[in-house]
């Protein structure tokens, strides 16, 4: 159970393709959920969510949803407890389980929380992405139980060897 990292950084940094980098680089069996923007026009409007092993998709977050409201965006609870929820679900019985991202967004499904807990109390390698500036339980946990790797516009090329390295070993 050593190897469980976590990546973390300002919003916007490129927390998120500094995961989806490292995983296209890994040769253990991963699963879980990555999540993107949504554009229009060059104007963030959303989130997505993607299972990692069947590729399916939705809507995490969107200025127009419906749903419990984090900042602008309206959490979309159905995609997230169906798609996200799920796919770290599944990703257990995977040598690596990535979670893209752990924050306030996420934080509004009990589903989620659960099966996050549920992969903590396991004994799988884990690769998440953690809201730099989260208070809630959840988050503190990782902090104390997870090696920490901070993105910057300066490292954001450079740190996905460095974790890949960390992993492959």
């Amino acid at each position: 159970m050593d190897k469980r990292i976590a990546i973390t950084g300002k919003p916007g940094v490129g927390k998120s393709t500094v995961c989806r980098n490292i995983v296209e680089h890994l040769t253990c069996t991963y699963g879980g959920m990555v999540s993107a923007d949504i554009r229009v026009e060059g104007e963030r409007v959303g989130f997505g969510i993607m299972d990692i092993s069947t590729k399916e998709q939705g809507i995490l977050a969107h200025k127009d949803g419906h749903g419990p409201c984090v900042g602008k965006y309206n959490v979309n609870l159905d995609d997230l407890n169906n798609i996200g929820v799920n796919s770290i679900k599944n990703a257990l019985s995977y040598d690596l389980v990535v979670i893209d991202e752990i924050a306030p967004m996420e934080f509004k499904s009990k589903e989620f929380i659960q099966i996050v807990e549920k992969a903590l109390d396991s004994c799988k390698n884990m690769l998440v992405v953690l809201h730099q500036k989260s208070n809630h339980p959840l988050a503190q946990r990782i902090r104390e139980k997870f090696e920490i790797y901070t993105v910057t516009e300066d490292n954001r090329e450079s740190i996905v060897a460095v974790i890949v390295n960390r992993i492959k070993k």
